[in-house]
């Protein structure tokens, strides 16, 4: 089924959501609106199915996502993604007329560029890995920005809920400003710590896909992040269904409780993740001895040390005989 999807389907769904943003320009009707968004949606779907078909694909003996033409089109989907988010969140505000254009050159170039060889593994393990960490950097900042504007939200309301005159040199962005900066917050840093994650999940794919052994999902970024997306996913879910949460101080809340979910899965990461180091020390002291050529009656450590015990005492032994 995957595989009669082409390239040809999902670009004809953005060429006709293209064409009727396009009528913006001429007259106004309320049935554009859900239709644009039906063929984008639509394309969108088609793209993701393409792109996870052509992953499976790849992981048989290859690597995956790692060439100019699967890097144009996980580009031109993103873009996609931004473009569908913006006409949900601000319907009347022509975002298509920019972006799909955009769209449509970079799956023209994916299309010429269909040619061209895979990236190396350490290539692609290097593009990845920058993807996967600048996403996950600017997730962080997104999070901290929305965790400050709650609190100077918090502060001045509080300021004008007691009617406290300002402070000189303490003037603060009005209340308007400081909750659509933390309702902003909370949907930039869901997007790109799901591009993060995805790339995570891609470079691992990347890193082990030569390798005899199963892909590692016990790395703590790795479950660290996915568990501050979906955190930050319930978040945004909250604030949508529940009326009360759209609120200015019900926002800086939830992207107080963010920073903290962010510290504290940040604090597990590195707990985990210097466990683990902990744990690996033995086996490494054990290989270290191994290579040196001492003869071993075991590789347990407790085996080394009643081997040692019992060369020294033969060795008493046999200088008593001798003497």
């Amino acid at each position: 089924m995957l595989s009669g999807i082409s390239i040809v389907c999902f670009a004809a769904s953005y060429s006709i959501s293209l064409g009727l943003e396009s009528t913006r320009l001429l007259f106004r009707t309320r049935i554009r609106y859900p239709l644009v968004v039906s063929f984008g949606i639509a394309g969108w779907i088609a793209h993701s199915l393409f792109l996870a078909f052509r992953i499976r694909q790849q992981l048989d003996g290859g690597l995956p996502l790692s060439s100019w033409l699967d890097w144009c089109l996980v580009a031109a989907w993103v873009l996609v993604a931004i473009y569908l988010l913006s006409a949900f969140l601000n319907p009347r505000v022509a975002t298509g007329l920019f972006l799909l254009p955009a769209v449509l050159i970079l799956i023209g170039l994916a299309r010429l560029l269909r040619d061209r060889p895979t990236f190396s593994q350490d290539a692609a393990t290097r593009l990845w890995g920058m993807c996967h960490g600048l996403a996950l950097l600017l997730g962080t900042v997104a999070v901290v920005t929305g965790f400050v504007a709650g609190v100077m939200y918090l502060v001045q309301a509080h300021r004008l809920k007691h009617k406290l005159p300002p402070r000189a040199g303490l003037e603060l962005p009005s209340l308007e400003w400081l909750q659509k900066a933390n309702e902003r917050s909370l949907i930039y840093s869901s997007f790109l710590l799901v591009l993060g994650v995805g790339s995570g999940i891609i470079l691992n794919f990347v890193k082990y896909a030569r390798l005899n052994t199963g892909t590692p999902w016990t790395d703590p970024v790795v479950w660290g992040s996915g568990i501050l997306l979906l955190w930050l996913t319930a978040a945004l879910l909250f604030k949508g269904l529940y009326k009360p949460a759209r609120q200015g101080r019900k926002v800086a809340y939830l992207t107080v409780a963010c920073f903290l979910f962010l510290v504290l899965a940040i604090g597990l990461a590195l707990m985990a993740r210097h466990a683990s180091v902990v744990d690996q020390r033995p086996s490494n002291d054990l290989s270290r001895r191994q290579s040196t050529g001492c003869p071993l009656a075991g590789n347990d450590e407790k085996t080394i040390l009643g081997t040692r015990d019992l060369r020294r005492h033969s060795s008493r032994i046999f200088s008593t005989g001798g003497a």
